[in-house]
């Protein structure tokens, strides 16, 4: 195959791949790299910063970064946690909060490419759990993150009503038929994580937006572009 003929496969290659990851939204809603840092050097607090970097003690079980999760495969090339700077200024308060009651964060997901929501909504489209692309998620705005508690002693999860990702009718925030423990904890996290500017989603009781997510952006930026 002749050189131009080659560059142009890969051209309209790349253009197929484009939209279809934009199938279900006007793609001038979505940000790149270019847009995103014109963004943020007209407001530099709509930065993605990585997690780990601002809170070192922070514990990171990146699940699309592996095989563990309902996708069965690594959606993710990198186990990163990224988010907006005042979300993570946010998550500094909390986890100082908790450290004084011998707890600990530990994450699952924060900010998420766009198109991994569309491939997420291609395997299961239900929208109690999976965020519909025509409306992206507050993850791709880097607004969202899920989480759980730990024991620093231990460095073990704190028991919850179900595992993370779980799509059942037990993961809702506010499910009744749980054990004691398991109500405590769930609410402990409720409590903490609203005192500093969060909301937990209905559907799931891991899933937790930044107050002020509507100032964002949705961002389709791969991890080793930031």
């Amino acid at each position: 195959m002749r050189p131009y003929l080659i560059a142009l496969f890969f051209i309209i290659t790349a253009i197929n791949v484009k939209a279809q990851h934009y199938k279900y939204i006007d793609s001038t809603k979505v940000s790149g790299i270019a847009r995103y840092k014109r963004q943020i050097k007209a407001n530099p607090d709509k930065q993605l910063v990585e997690i780990k970097k601002y809170i070192p003690a922070i514990v990171l079980d990146i699940r699309y970064a592996t095989t563990n999760n309902f996708m069965h495969r690594r959606m993710y090339a990198q186990p990163k946690a990224y988010a907006r700077l005042p979300v993570v200024k946010a998550l500094q308060l909390i986890e100082a909060d908790l450290q004084t009651r011998g707890l600990g964060l530990k994450i699952y997901d924060a900010y998420r490419p766009y198109s991994v929501t569309v491939k997420f909504y291609e395997m299961a489209s239900d929208t109690n759990f999976v965020a519909d692309p025509r409306k992206g998620s507050k993850h791709n705005r880097g607004c969202a993150i899920d989480l759980s508690l730990i024991d620093l002693k231990t460095d073990k999860e704190l028991d919850m009503p179900t595992g993370f990702d779980s799509f059942s009718k037990k993961a809702a925030a506010n499910y009744p038929a749980i054990t004691r423990q398991q109500f405590e904890n769930r609410e402990l996290l409720k409590t903490i994580m609203q005192s500093h500017g969060f909301t937990v989603l209905n559907t799931e009781w891991w899933h937790y937006d930044f107050n002020g997510w509507a100032n964002y952006e949705l961002l389709d930026i791969p991890f080793s572009a930031l």
